[in-house]
């Protein structure tokens, strides 16, 4: 059995090399923030030595990133190489539409919004009263 030192890499970096933000500022930047946890615990260093077996939390474009460093890596590669550096843990969510009163896509029709006006309590605007 060998003792050898589990391999590590910088936060920053890694979340570079992972491709999960454009360039290692914006990465260190996020880690800075307070806005990335290693197994749970808040970071606030973008040189935290991070491994495999490590799970990292954080937020990227509204969604909660949960994630388990597989390898380390040595560059920055393409998509799939990237994508082999880590496993996702983010639970499946259902995308809630943008329009509530609607079930098409783009802007409600005035239907809707008379729909959507009675649904909150407002008298109908096309009555004089």
């Amino acid at each position: 059995m060998t003792d050898a030192p589990r391999p590590t890499i910088r936060l920053d970096k890694w979340l570079w090399h992972a491709r999960f933000f454009k360039s290692r500022s914006i990465a260190a930047g996020v880690v800075t923030g307070g806005k990335v946890r290693v197994g749970g615990n808040p970071v606030s260093k973008p040189a935290r030595a991070v491994g495999p077996g490590d799970v990292l939390t954080f937020v990227q474009a509204d969604v909660a990133r949960v994630i388990r460093i597989l390898a380390c890596g040595t560059r920055r590669g393409p998509a799939p190489e990237a994508q082999a550096l880590y496993e996702d843990l983010t639970p499946v969510t259902v995308p809630v539409p943008q329009t509530p009163g609607s079930d098409r896509k783009g802007r409600p029709t005035k239907k809707d919004r008379r729909d959507m006006m009675t649904q909150r309590g407002m008298d109908d605007p096309f009555t004089l009263e």
